[in-house]
C-alpha cells in the first residue's frame, strides 16, 4: 500500500486527469473524477464514489459506499466550482456523504485532521470541521455548521444550519441542536439542554483537576448564575486570570451565531 506507485483495482474507474499520491490504494468499483487529488497512503475501499473539485490529504482511510464531493443539497446551488478538502490521517467510515460548499460561504467544505467519523455520518455544504473530532453513527450536520477540535457528537445528533460546536464539547445519543454548544459543555435532549461539563473527556486529554474546576465554575457562572448572556460574559472574562482555559468559552460567546443552548 506505501509502494512509489498508487494500487489501484481493475474494476475501479479513476480519470486520467485525477491525481492519486505514492501508496494510495484504491479498492473495487470505486469512482475518483477528474477533479479528485489523493494525498500519499490514502486508502480508498470498495464502492466510493469521490467526486467534484476534492482533495484529501495522506494516510485517510475511507470505506465502502461513502459519497465524496457530490454537489451540495442546496436549491440554489448553480454548478458553480466549490471544493471539499479533507485533511490527513482520518478515518471515514461506511455511507459517509459529504458535500462540496457553496458561493454563499466560503465555497467550500472543510474536515481536519485525526477525525473518527463513524457510519451513515452527513456534512452538508460549507461545513467546517476541526481536528481529533469523533461523530458516533448517523450524526447529521446540515450546511455551514462549525465543530471545533475535539469535539464529540452522540450517535444520531443533528445539527441545525449555522450551528457552532466549540472545542471539547460533547453531545448524547439522539441530541438535537437548534443552537450554539459552547466549549467543554456536555448537551443533550431535543431540544438541547446543557448537562455539566465533559470533565471525563477534559481528564482523558490530560486536562488537570485545577483546570477543570476552573472550567467547571466558569460553567456555573453561564448556567446557574442567572446573569444575562452579556453579563455572564463579563464575568467569564475576570474568570480567565484564575483559569486561562476559559478564554475559549468567553471568545465563543462573542462570536456566537445562532445564541447558545439554555
Amino acid at each position: 500500500m506505501h509502494g512509489a506507485f498508487p494500487v489501484i483495482h481493475p474494476t475501479a474507474i479513476v480519470h486520467a486527469g485525477a491525481r492519486l499520491g505514492a501508496g494510495v490504494s484504491v479498492g473495487a468499483y470505486s469512482l475518483i473524477g477528474e477533479s479528485v487529488e489523493v494525498g500519499d497512503g490514502t486508502w480508498i475501499g470498495p464502492h466510493v464514489v469521490i467526486e467534484g473539485r476534492t482533495r484529501i490529504g495522506a494516510r485517510n482511510r475511507i470505506f465502502q459506499f461513502c459519497s465524496l464531493g457530490a454537489a451540495p443539497q442546496d436549491k440554489k446551488y448553480g454548478g458553480e466550482a466549490t471544493a471539499l478538502e479533507i485533511g490527513e490521517g482520518n478515518t471515514i467510515r461506511e455511507f459517509c456523504t459529504f458535500n462540496c460548499g457553496t458561493v454563499q460561504d466560503a465555497g467550500v467544505t472543510r474536515v481536519g485532521n485525526d477525525n473518527w467519523i463513524m457510519a451513515y455520518v452527513h456534512l452538508a455544504h460549507d461545513c467546517r470541521i476541526g481536528n481529533h473530532t469523533i461523530f458516533a453513527n448517523n450524526a447529521q450536520l446540515a450546511g455551514h455548521v462549525h465543530v471545533d477540535d475535539w469535539a464529540v457528537l452522540g450517535g444520531f445528533t443533528v445539527v441545525h444550519q449555522f450551528v457552532s460546536i466549540g472545542a471539547h464539547a460533547i453531545t448524547a445519543m439522539g441530541t438535537i441542536l437548534l443552537a450554539d454548544l459552547p466549549p467543554y459543555v456536555t448537551a443533550a435532549g431535543n431540544t438541547a439542554a446543557p448537562r455539566g461539563i465533559n470533565a471525563e473527556g477534559l481528564r482523558r486529554r490530560g486536562f488537570p483537576a485545577a483546570t477543570i474546576a476552573g472550567i467547571k465554575a466558569a460553567y456555573k457562572t453561564l448556567y446557574k448564575s442567572g446573569l444575562t448572556l452579556e453579563q455572564a460574559r463579563q464575568a467569564l472574562a475576570g474568570q480567565e486570570r484564575e483559569c486561562p482555559e476559559v478564554r475559549a468559552l468567553a471568545e465563543f460567546l462573542g462570536r456566537s451565531r445562532r445564541g447558545i443552548i439554555r
